[in-house]
């Protein structure tokens, strides 16, 4: 690898598996110390030993707290925070409780607001952050059946932006990276679920293939680097073009 990150310390939130577990092992891999933030302990068992695993839960801003303040205390700084951490909240818009709404913003929109929240005066104290937030396409088009998770995504790609133009002038940048269809775990469940799915699936994106963990990992390794150093309040979509498709 080339060192991109050397030097620098990046807490990394999901990063159990899936996304967060490539980025997390590929930014250890190009010379950061990494923190790996789950709520899941046996996917952070996986990673590497040299990366820093923290079991927490980003709906608890207590939890959050004490593990940053732990990823600050071994490692003295944090310049990097890959808000990664989400989940699937798929119901019917006349369907759905109070319940479904709290579960969907708590995790997909406010959890990364906790977690930025904790990390962010010591990116003020030094002068300098990147925050790179997992957003989805679902935060640029809506896909029936999906609700009400493409609110939460328009919602953090918002976050992002009001946080970038807010702090840029202070030496913290905040991108987002918008993913169409990877190759994670709950997509493979998916298509073991129902067969046929992976083909009909493929046959939509225009390169014919599904994308892959370490496709969005590299696009947060940029946003990340200094390379990216007047990139500010913007948003990559990792998709292989399927959003701007059309007609289906």
């Amino acid at each position: 690898m080339s060192g991109r990150l050397h030097g620098k310390v990046a807490l990394v939130t999901g990063a159990g598996s899936g996304i967060g577990a490539a980025t997390a092992r590929l930014f250890a891999a190009e010379g950061a110390a990494v923190a790996a933030l789950d709520r899941d302990a046996d996917g952070l068992a996986q990673l590497p030993d040299a990366i820093q695993r923290l079991h927490a839960d980003i709906t608890d801003g207590d939890v959050v707290a004490r593990a940053v303040a732990a990823a600050l205390e071994r490692h003295g700084r944090i310049d990097v925070l890959v808000n990664n951490a989400g989940q699937d909240v798929f119901v019917d818009p006349l369907a759905a409780e109070d319940a479904d709404w709290e579960r969907c913003l708590d995790v997909n929109l406010r959890g990364a607001w906790r977690v930025t929240q904790a990390v962010l005066p010591s990116m003020l104290a030094q002068g300098a952050g990147s925050i790179v937030n997992i957003a989805s396409v679902h935060g640029h088009r809506i896909i029936r059946g999906c609700f009400p998770y493409p609110v939460a995504k328009h919602g953090l790609i918002g976050l992002t932006r009001a946080l970038a133009l807010e702090y840029a002038d202070r030496g913290v940048r905040a991108n987002s990276i918008s993913p169409g269809l990877i190759l994670v775990p709950r997509i493979e469940a998916w298509f073991t679920r129902e067969p046929g799915m992976r083909e009909r699936q493929t046959a939509l994106l225009p390169p014919r293939r599904i994308g892959t963990p370490e496709e969005v990992a590299y696009t947060a390794l940029f946003l990340a680097s200094d390379e990216a150093r007047f990139v500010n309040a913007a948003d990559i979509l990792v998709d292989g073009g399927r959003s701007h498709v059309y007609h289906d």
